[in-house]
Order: C-alpha cells, then sequence, then structure tokens
C-alpha cells in the first residue's frame, strides 16, 4: 500500500476558499470513487489555519500514478495555483 502525506501551506486567509474547492463532490468525491483508492481525507492543523494536510492511501504507486492523470485533478491543481503557496509531499511504503 502506499500512502501519500500532502501538506498544503496555504496563502494567508485562503483556508476556506481552498476547503471549498477541494472537497467537492467532484473534486473529492471523485478522487474517492478511484480504482484502487483507499482513503483521501483532508485534516486541519488545530493551532495554524493556513496548514491542510491530505492523507491519501493507495493500493499501490500505480494506481496513485493513474489518479494523477484523471481530468477531476485539474480541479485540483486549479485550487492549488490560486490558493496554495507551498506544497510538502510525503511517500511511505507501507505492507
Amino acid at each position: 500500500m502506499l500512502v501519500v502525506n500532502v501538506t498544503y501551506i496555504l496563502k494567508e486567509g485562503m483556508r476556506e476558499k481552498f476547503l471549498e474547492a477541494v472537497v467537492s463532490p467532484q473534486a473529492m468525491g471523485e478522487c474517492r470513487l478511484e480504482a484502487g483508492n483507499l482513503q483521501y481525507d483532508y485534516f486541519l492543523q488545530a493551532d495554524d489555519p493556513n496548514r491542510v494536510l491530505l492523507v491519501e492511501k493507495w493500493v499501490d504507486r500505480e494506481a496513485q500514478k493513474v489518479h494523477q492523470t484523471q481530468r477531476h485533478m485539474a480541479l485540483i491543481r486549479a485550487a492549488k495555483e490560486q490558493f496554495v503557496a507551498e506544497t510538502k509531499l510525503e511517500f511511505f511504503d507501507v505492507d
């Protein structure tokens, strides 16, 4: 299984707008329906309103690579471009 932690460091005051875009049925909902998806959840950092953590779990790296090519990912990329200052990625292979 592949676990991906994506930390979004948002532009000041953009958390609600970012979440509105990425938690929509057209974005997050479609991601959760993809073949090989085991988890796709956003978490808010209690002490920093400009940080959001996305935890993704996939059956394997190939499923996550296919995920990146999906049409609904354009919505997420647009939200990142508009509301995110920095993105940090961590990949974990888990048995």
